[in-house]
């Protein structure tokens, strides 16, 4: 990636020129959009690969078409909308989310990084504007179960259909025909090196951190790595009347160690990371029982993998501890280990410097959550901007971002491309 000397004058001549999101088109567009699966608790449910998920793609494709893109769909069963630059020797400049949803989602998760990309190309058509790199706009195949969408575009997606666990039960394979994709033809998804310039995703943050710093935007350092455990607590299940304490092999007491340990290890390791006890699960579950046997889940992220690995070696000391203590056997098992993904620095200061052109308050946090952006970036250069989450309330019917929130998120990821298009050359 090359930078050149011109900056952002140099593509928009003048004031006149610049263009602006149409905050009513967005919350048109919003308003829409959340029509397809609404519940009758107010919560969405467009499952991937489901009618409502199709629905919502068929929607958008309208409106794609309408704004000038060209469509296609790829093997992964992605999306993708593209407006040619003036420059077709150029890398595409990327953005785009997911439209498929948890079973009781909200209206802004992923849906609206998809919307305000499609904003962002009706107001450079409004401003009659064209970009020198080509600009795609991607709605990712089911994001919240398989990521096989994110994941075949990037050259990372799994070959073997046992690895997807589908929402709906159903063979992957049928899944993707469902949306267009081709499971035979999965690996000819993936984009080569030189396709893609800069990646940048709009999200909800799906926390409280913003809101609680009253910042309007989130500048995302990175999607964190996550590594994930299946603790093992054997003691010995035995009466509770006629046990003494003294002889006992409580499971379950030690398992009650065992979370109070991951949730010290978080509160006491320097930096920031987190480890969630998510679940639990005891046997012979029964009240006039000594527990025998425990089986939990433990969650660690962060966003340096250093860190990740100084938290699992922490964990099993603190284990052995705690079978030490208790006469009983702790075994902790790994079920999978996903590694961080860095936001590129030239994306993050170009994020950072539309916020502060817009007059938008702003900070660095990183992600803990998964996104498309998390794969992609494995590729290409990432970046990612959140806007706030009321009362950091997510996958649910409470979900709120403001139309503020959204038209400045929108306005900070236009911004932010106008600049990445007159600086990068590559």
């Amino acid at each position: 990636m090359v930078l050149s000397a011109p900056g952002l004058d140099t593509l928009v001549t003048t004031q006149q020129r610049r263009p602006t999101p149409n905050a009513m088109r967005l919350l048109a567009s919003l308003e829409a959009m959340a029509e397809v699966g609404l519940q009758p608790d107010g919560s969405i449910c467009r499952r991937g690969f489901s009618a409502e998920d199709r629905q919502g793609r068929e929607r958008l494709s309208e409106w794609m078409i309408d704004a000038g893109l060209s469509l296609r769909i790829d093997a992964a069963g992605n999306l993708i909308g593209r407006l040619e630059g003036l420059d077709p020797s150029l890398p595409a400049l990327v953005t785009g989310s997911h439209l498929d949803t948890v079973p009781t989602g909200g209206r802004y998760d992923g849906t609206l990084g998809v919307l305000a990309g499609l904003e962002l190309v009706r107001s450079l058509q409004d401003a009659s504007l064209r970009l020198r790199h080509p600009f795609e706009l991607i709605v990712f195949a089911d994001e919240e179960s398989t990521m096989v969408g994110c994941k075949g575009m990037a050259g990372t997606a799994s070959g073997d259909p046992s690895d997807y666990a589908t929402s709906n039960g159903e063979p992957i394979q049928r899944n993707l025909a469902r949306l267009g994709g081709d499971w035979e033809r999965l690996a000819s998804a993936a984009r080569s090196d030189d396709a893609i310039a800069a990646f940048v995703e709009l999200h909800v943050e799906q926390g409280a951190v913003l809101e609680r710093r009253g910042d309007s935007i989130g500048v995302v350092q990175g999607v964190v790595g996550q590594r994930r455990f299946t603790i093992r607590v054997s003691g010995q299940a035995n009466h509770a009347g006629t046990t003494p304490m003294d002889q006992r092999q409580d499971a379950l007491v030690a398992a009650s160690q065992v979370v109070l340990a991951v949730q010290a290890l978080a509160l006491e390791h320097p930096g920031d990371p987190v480890a969630t006890v998510g679940k639990f699960e005891v046997w012979p579950n029964a009240a006039n029982v000594v527990p025998g046997e425990v089986q939990c889940s433990v969650d660690l992220r962060d966003l340096d993998p250093e860190v990740l690995s100084s938290l699992t070696a922490e964990l099993q000391r603190r284990l052995a501890f705690i079978a030490e203590a208790t006469a009983c056997s702790v075994t902790m098992d790994p079920q999978f280990s996903v590694d961080p993904t860095p936001a590129a620095p030239v994306l993050m200061d170009a994020i950072a410097d539309a916020a502060r052109e817009l007059g938008l308050s702003h900070s660095p946090l990183p992600s803990r959550a998964s996104h498309d952006a998390q794969e992609l970036g494995r590729r290409w250069p990432m970046g990612m901007v959140f806007v706030p989450s009321h009362r950091g309330l997510s996958h649910s019917s409470a979900e709120y971002t403001s139309l503020e929130q959204c038209v400045a998120g929108t306005s900070v990821l236009l911004s932010a491309f106008l600049r990445l298009d007159a600086q990068l050359q590559g």
